[in-house]
């Protein structure tokens, strides 16, 4: 049994956890995963076996719980430092740092009308109140990253980071609700798509064989 735990739910709809476990496998440490299925009666208690705020992800490191996902995100950057998960150049890194705060805060309007569903297909559809506001953000997040920072690879900062585990999510929201962006946009979604980590994680989720009717309606 590995030192690390991941809890996470249903790839196919949990955002938080898609972060994490990239997050987490960009490290290159073994770890162990459990899977609490949504929408079921016994989940709130099950989740709360791993997690004090009953949701996921959490991570189980030996002795130590941390159970958000920005959280996780930065115990893993000090616990494995060579993997690079924050820039290392100082304006990089604190570009980095705000970009993955404003996910975490931010965009309700996105999560709302345009949830995750790795499985769905509905170009055209989720286009609630604020979400044209919100993609607009978020592509001129993409494309100031890019152009200050990404001249080392291609993803926001250069190579992958925590910023591109939270905005990962999003490029799948982009895939299944069709939302056309530019070619700069494009190739970073592109990349993030390609990246073998996530390749993993859409596969696993087509593959999982369980759907929570309220997130597919």
């Amino acid at each position: 049994m590995s030192e690390l735990t991941l809890i996470i739910a249903n790839r196919n709809y949990s955002s938080w956890s898609l972060r994490a476990w990239l997050a987490l496998t960009a490290t290159g440490a073994d770890f162990d995963e459990v899977l609490v299925p949504l929408g079921r009666p016994e989940t709130a208690d099950e989740i709360r076996r791993y997690s004090p705020s009953g949701r996921v992800p959490a991570l189980r490191d030996g002795e130590i719980i941390v159970w958000d996902s920005l959280a996780i995100c930065e115990h893993l950057a000090e616990r494995f430092p060579g993997a690079g998960l924050w820039p290392a150049e100082p304006r990089a890194r604190a570009t980095a740092r705000s970009v993955v705060a404003e996910m975490h805060s931010s965009f309700q309007a996105l999560r709302t009308h345009m949830p995750m569903n790795l499985r769905a297909s509905r170009p055209g559809e989720g286009r609630g109140p604020g979400v044209e506001d919100d993609i607009r953000r978020i592509t001129e997040i993409w494309r100031e990253c890019r152009r200050d920072f990404g001249a080392g690879g291609p993803f926001l900062l250069g190579g992958f980071t925590i910023a591109d585990a939270f905005y990962a999510p999003v490029v799948g929201r982009f895939h299944t609700y069709g939302v056309a962006v530019d070619e700069v946009c494009q190739a970073y979604m592109d990349a993030v798509w390609a990246l073998p980590a996530m390749a993993r994680w859409v596969r696993q989720a087509s593959e999982e064989g369980m759907a929570v009717e309220r997130y597919e309606r």
